[in-house]
């Protein structure tokens, strides 16, 4: 079985629901990275980085980077149709996509973590988190501008990019913000969320609870 080192609203929550739509059977390791030091050392094991979500094949292979892990099970489960193939004219933009919102986007969430990695002062810290959270903004919009969606990002199809999009808007600076800085994929991850196939998973990994949205 899988296993995958992952927290509840944490960036394993992508892989967890492409696992879920692909009915692959796997194994939790609860590992909440960024509040305890014995979950960074339980991950270390795998990552030497010490943060999720890191997966673990039945080979013992080790994968990390969110958007390798989705990119890679999207691929080898093409029946699922969660990617466009290599050769469909959909895939360099699809490829392009996943690797913005890994390295303009979900990156920052390691300042915002601990900004005291670059504020001069813990005084400093809320500006910190300020600009993090501006910069992230300014990247949505960025991205919003230029696609062309249908009823999902790349078209009438879900992908795992519509699903790293959905979890990564709900972090900070969260969804009213993402909601009016993005109106074309407001409805996309709105879509996502009401997912069917999704509801049990999302009430046990991301729940939507009261506020959620801020």
């Amino acid at each position: 079985m899988l296993k995958i080192f992952g927290a509840v609203g944490s960036g394993s929550i992508p892989v967890e629901a492409t696992l879920t739509l692909l009915n692959i059977p796997y194994e939790i390791i609860e590992a909440v990275t960024w509040q305890d030091e014995a979950a960074r050392k339980r991950v270390e094991a795998v990552n030497p980085l010490r943060q999720v979500p890191a997966l673990v094949f039945p080979s013992g292979e080790i994968m990390t980077e969110s958007a390798a892990i989705l990119i890679d099970l999207a691929d080898q489960h093409p029946e699922a149709r969660l990617a466009p193939p290599i050769g469909d004219p959909k895939r360099a933009q699809y490829l392009r996509w996943m690797a913005y919102v890994s390295s303009s986007i979900y990156s920052l969430f390691w300042i915002k973590g601990d900004p005291m990695r670059i504020a001069a002062s813990k005084e400093d810290t809320p500006r910190v988190i300020g600009r993090v959270h501006d910069r992230i903004a300014d990247c949505w919009a960025n991205m919003d501008r230029q696609i062309n969606p249908g009823r999902y990002i790349l078209g009438d199809e879900l992908s795992v990019l519509d699903l790293y999009v959905t979890v990564i808007s709900r972090f900070g600076p969260w969804r009213t913000r993402f909601y009016r800085t993005a109106p074309k994929m407001t409805e996309i991850v709105r879509r996502v969320d009401a997912d069917p196939r999704l509801k049990d998973f999302w009430a046990r990994r991301y729940p939507f609870e009261d506020g959620w949205e801020r």
